[in-house]
């Protein structure tokens, strides 16, 4: 399994457009980026693709790098910067399956497939395949499960995918706070390579109207506002999953430059072999 971070940063990205703050300053002097959040997973053995969130920046993400096309998507959740690079299906994508969760938000009163085929149910090419969480499938060769995590006000979902030759396996947390159930936890647990959604540091919450939540014992907390996780939050998760590889993802560029660029926060490009 061939993993590959097509896209790594929150609904700005960054460098974050006219933006002069010391974050995207930086990330320009590193010549990075972190586009809106996607990541790419090629199985060998099947030669297929499996695309998870489709940025509003697929064609950047796939003009930047060497990867095939997707074969199928997985989607999880309706906000636009991990829904609306799906339009990028016409005239580029043929028969492409997408596949969803089925179990309605109580707050679109839609299933997240279901909004997916009413906002795209022009493209030809496009079959929305629901799928109920804690329910593996197999797509491209591989076992996927969707597992509810905690995005107020709407519904999200994590992802675990599974190479049934290998063993190996990615755990994706999907946008969320710390608060993520146990059922959905002991799913993701035990991975070889997580993608955990950190947004700022903690110290930040005091800019939020909602603050924190999900408090550690020192007080620190793990949750920034209600919809996601801290980095302290998103790396006390990764040993909390005892995940033996994880990267921070859907970083912001309110992240401190001297603290924006270490090791386990992500960058757009890397690529992992599982």
């Amino acid at each position: 399994m061939e993993v590959t971070l097509l896209g790594t940063g929150d609904t700005t990205g960054t460098p974050t457009p006219r933006c002069d703050c010391d974050t995207c300053e930086r990330a320009r002097e590193l010549d990075v980026e972190r586009s809106r959040f996607s990541v790419h997973v090629y199985n060998e053995r099947t030669d297929e693709s499996l695309l998870i969130d489709a940025s509003p920046d697929f064609r950047l993400q796939f003009l930047a790098q060497d990867v095939p096309l997707p074969d199928a998507i997985v989607i999880s959740h309706i906000h636009f910067d991990h829904l609306d690079g799906l339009g990028n299906a016409y005239r580029l994508l043929d028969d492409v399956p997408v596949f969803a969760a089925a179990e309605t938000d109580p707050m679109t009163g839609q299933s997240v497939a279901e909004t997916i085929n009413e906002k795209y149910h022009y493209l030809d090419t496009v079959s929305v395949e629901p799928r109920n969480p804690f329910e593996p499938f197999e797509v491209c060769g591989l076992e996927l499960t969707l597992v509810p995590v905690e995005h107020p006000p709407l519904v999200c979902y994590g992802l675990s995918i599974e190479d049934p030759e290998t063993g190996v396996k990615l755990s994706v947390s999907g946008d969320s706070n710390y608060g993520i159930g146990e059922r959905s936890l002991e799913v993701l647990r035990d991975p070889d390579l997580f993608f955990v959604d950190g947004i700022v540091p903690a110290k930040h919450a005091k800019y939020h109207p909602r603050g924190g939540e999900h408090p550690d014992d020192d007080g620190v907390y793990r949750t920034f506002g209600t919809k996601h996780m801290t980095i302290e939050g998103a790396r006390a998760l990764a040993d909390d999953l005892d995940a033996a590889e994880y990267r921070l993802v859907h970083l912001s560029h309110y992240i401190p430059a001297e603290e924006a660029f270490d090791d386990d926060m992500a960058v757009d490009g890397e690529r992992f072999q599982l």
